[in-house]
C-alpha cells in the first residue's frame, strides 16, 4: 500500500492555524506511537523506545509546564540517525558488532531534549553513513514514504522517512555528502544542512570528521528551525566546533541575486525534472530574485574528490580499523569503500587538500556578487532494484551536485519543488559558510513560508525613522549587511520629529517628554554586531545612535539628532511618521 504522508499538523506549515488548545506531550506522544503502528513501517528504527517509557517521560514534561516552566520544544517529538548518541539507547551506525551504549547524549540531542524534545527512537541508516541510497545496512533498506518501491535516499533514511510518515515533527541526520539533502528531496521534505561547525558533533560516530554536519529534517522550515536554533553553539569538547561570526548576515535582502547552473550542467536530468527546476528558479523570480547563470562546472568537480580522491581516508580514519578487524560484520559496499581507503598515500591527500582549497578560491569567485545558488538536490529517483543492480554507480550519480557542499565549506537548505517522472522533485539552496539565514530566507520563497524564529539569535535592535526604511533611499545600506527587517513600531508619546536639511532628506529625533512629544512610527531592523558598528562607524553628522523608548516601554537602540540641528528643521511631529510627510510633500 502507497502510504504517503498525513496532511500536516497544525503549526507544521508556513499556512497552518491551530485549531485549538495545543495538544499535551503525552498526547503529542500518543499519537507518535499510534502513528507508528498506522504506517506499518519497521525498517525506520534500530532501536524504538519504548511506549510507556516515552508517555512517562512526556507526563513528567507536562508538569513542568503546568508549574510555568517555558520550554520551547515541549513535547516535540524526534527520531535521531542511529550514529548520534542518545543516553539509554544503543549506538550501532547500523552494525550491530559496532554497538556501544553511550552513557551521555550527543551535544545536539542533549540541547533537544533540555529544550523539551522527546526522542522516539534510533533510526536506520547506511552503515557508518556512508551511502546516499539508504539500503546498506542489516536492518532492512528503507523505502520512501510515498513510493515503496523506490529508496528513501541515504544515508539519513530512516529519521527522513519517520518526518514524511508524520510519526515525528523533527528529526536528526547527518550530512558528509548529502546526507541531510538527499533523502529530503526523495520524501517531499525539508532538510537542513547548516554550515559545518555551527552544531557541535560531540557524540556523533565520525564519516568523515572534516565534513560532516548535523542536519534536521522535518515538513517544513517552520517545524525545523527552532530545533536547529536550540542545537546551534560552540562546544568546548568539539574542536571543529564554530560560532556566528560578527560579520554575519541576519537576513536575505530584499532583491536577492541567486546564482543558476547552465543547461549543461542539468545533463543529468530527464526533461521532467529539468522542468521542475526551471519552475522553482522562475518561483524565485517571482519573487523579486534576479537570477543569472554561471558555470558550475568546477564545484561538480570538486564534489569528485569525496569519493574518488584521497580524502576518502578521512572514512578509514574513522572507522576503518574496526572494519579491518572484522570485515564481515560490515556491509560488503561500505566495507569495500572504506579498507580500500586506507592504501591512499599521506602524500596524495596534502595533495588533494590543497586541490580542494583552489576549489574554494573557484568557488568564491564564481559566486562573488550572489547570495546563493540553485541547484537540483538529486539527479534521480531509483528504484531499489535499480540500486541493488548498480549500489556503487547508483550511489555516485544521487551525489552530483551534493557532494562538493562540505568540501568547499557551505551550507543549503533542501525544499520540496514538485515532482518529476513519477517522483518528489526537490531543489537546494546553497549559500557559503555562515549566510545560513540567507538560505532559509531564500527557501522560504519556495515553500511559502514566514520563518519565525531567527538564526543566529545573537544580534541587535536598531530602530530607524527616516531614510534607512524599506523603500528608501538609504535602505540597501541595511539589507547590504545583511540586517533583518522585524516590522513596524511606535515610539512613545514623548519624541518630536523634524525634517532636516540633509541630503538625502532625513528626519531627526528628539526625546522631549510626553508634556511636548507625540508618537511617531519607525522600523525595527536586527543587525550583527560588526553591521551595528560599522553604521555607528560611518553615521554623518548630526546623527547619533542611542536609546529609544517605544510605546510597549521597551528601550531600544535607535537613530536620534542633535537638538541644536533638530531645532534648526521644519517640526513635523503632527504628521507622527516620515512617510506620511514624504507623502504631502
Amino acid at each position: 500500500m502507497n502510504q504517503g504522508p498525513p496532511p500536516l499538523a497544525p503549526g507544521a506549515g508556513g499556512d497552518a492555524r491551530p485549531t485549538g488548545p495545543a495538544p499535551t506531550a503525552e498526547e503529542r506522544v500518543a499519537a507518535a506511537y499510534r502513528r507508528i503502528d498506522e504506517t506499518g513501517r519497521p525498517e525506520i528504527w534500530i532501536a524504538l523506545r519504548p511506549r510507556e517509557d516515552a508517555v512517562a517521560e512526556a507526563r513528567v514534561l507536562d508538569a513542568r509546564v503546568a508549574a510555568g516552566e517555558l520550554l520551547p520544544l515541549t513535547g516535540r517529538v524526534c527520531a535521531v540517525k542511529d550514529n548520534i548518541d542518545v543516553a539509554g539507547l544503543p549506538t550501532t551506525a547500523a552494525c550491530p558488532a559496532f554497538a556501544y551504549r553511550p552513557a551521555a547524549s550527543a551535544t545536539a540531542v542533549r540541547r533537544l531534549t533540555e529544550a523539551g524534545a522527546i526522542v522516539l527512537g534510533k533510526t536506520n541508516m547506511d552503515q557508518f553513513a556512508t551511502g546516499l541510497v539508504g539500503t546498506r545496512s542489516p536492518y532492512g533498506p528503507v523505502r520512501s514514504a510515498g513510493h515503496p518501491e523506490k529508496i528513501a535516499g541515504g544515508s539519513s533514511s530512516g529519521s527522513a522517512v519517520a518526518v514524511a510518515l508524520g510519526i515525528a515533527d523533527f528529526a536528526l541526520g547527518t550530512d558528509t555528502a548529502g546526507s541531510g539533502r538527499v533523502p529530503a528531496a526523495f520524501n517531499s521534505i525539508v532538510g537542513i544542512k547548516p554550515t559545518l561547525g555551527l552544531v557541535p558533533n560531540t557524540g556523533v560516530v565520525p564519516a568523515a570528521r572534516s565534513y560532516d554536519s548535523v542536519t534536521v529534517f522535518a515538513r517544513s522550515l517552520t517545524e525545523a528551525q527552532p530545533a536547529l536554533t536550540i542545537m546551534t553553539g560552540p562546544d568546548p569538547a568539539d574542536p571543529r566546533s564554530r560560532t556566528w561570526p560578527d560579520a554575519v548576515r541576519l537576513g536575505a535582502p530584499a532583491a536577492p541575486r541567486v546564482a543558476l547552473p547552465r543547461g549543461e550542467d542539468l545533463t543529468p536530468l530527464s526533461p521532467q525534472a529539468r522542468a521542475a527546476f526551471q519552475a522553482a528558479a522562475g518561483q524565485l523570480r517571482a519573487e523579486g530574485a534576479d537570477t543569472d547563470v554561471i558555470d558550475v562546472a568546477p564545484l561538480l568537480e570538486a564534489a569528485r574528490l569525496l569519493y574518488d580522491g584521497a580524502l576518502v581516508a578521512e572514512r578509514y580514519a574513522a572507522v576503518g580499523e574496526f572494519i579491518a578487524r572484522d570485515p564481515a560484520a560490515a556491509d560488503p559496499t561500505v566495507a569495500g569503500i572504506i579498507l580500500a581507503a586506507a592504501a591512499v598515500p599521506a602524500y596524495a591527500l596534502a595533495a588533494d587538500q590543497e586541490r580542494l582549497d583552489h576549489f574554494k578560491a573557484t568557488a568564491a569567485r564564481l559566486l562573488s556578487g550572489f547570495d546563493a545558488l540553485l541547484l537540483p538536490t538529486v539527479t534521480e529517483h531509483p528504484t531499489l532494484a535499480a540500486v541493488q543492480a548498480d549500489p556503487v554507480g547508483v550511489n555516485r550519480r544521487l551525489g552530483t551536485y551534493t557532494n562538493f557542499v562540505n568540501l568547499l565549506d557551505m551550507a543549503a537548505v533542501a525544499v520540496p519543488a514538485g515532482e518529476a517522472d513519477g517522483s518528489p522533485f526537490g531543489v537546494s539552496v546553497i549559500t557559503r559558510a555562515f549566510d545560513d539565514r540567507v538560505g532559509l530566507d531564500l527557501a522560504a520563497l519556495l515553500t511559502g513560508e514566514q520563518s519565525p524564529d531567527p538564526l543566529p539569535r545573537e544580534g541587535t535592535d536598531l530602530v530607524v525613522l527616516g531614510a534607512h526604511r524599506r523603500g528608501q533611499p538609504l535602505n540597501d545600506q541595511l539589507t547590504a549587511v545583511g540586517a533583518r527587517y522585524r516590522g513596524e513600531v511606535t515610539t512613545a508619546a514623548e519624541y518630536r520629529l523634524t525634517a532636516l536639511a540633509t541630503e538625502p532628506a532625513r528626519p531627526g529625533l528628539v526625546r522631549v517628554g510626553p508634556e511636548h512629544g507625540a508618537a511617531i512610527a519607525g522600523e525595527c531592523w536586527t543587525l550583527s554586531p560588526a553591521a551595528l558598528g560599522r553604521f555607528l562607524a560611518e553615521l554623518p553628522a548630526p546623527m547619533a545612535l542611542g536609546r529609544i523608548r517605544l510605546a510597549d516601554g521597551s528601550w531600544v537602540l535607535g537613530f536620534q539628532c542633535d537638538p541644536y540641528a533638530a531645532g534648526r528643521g521644519a517640526d513635523i511631529t503632527h504628521y507622527g511618521d516620515w512617510l506620511s510627510y514624504l507623502a504631502a510633500h
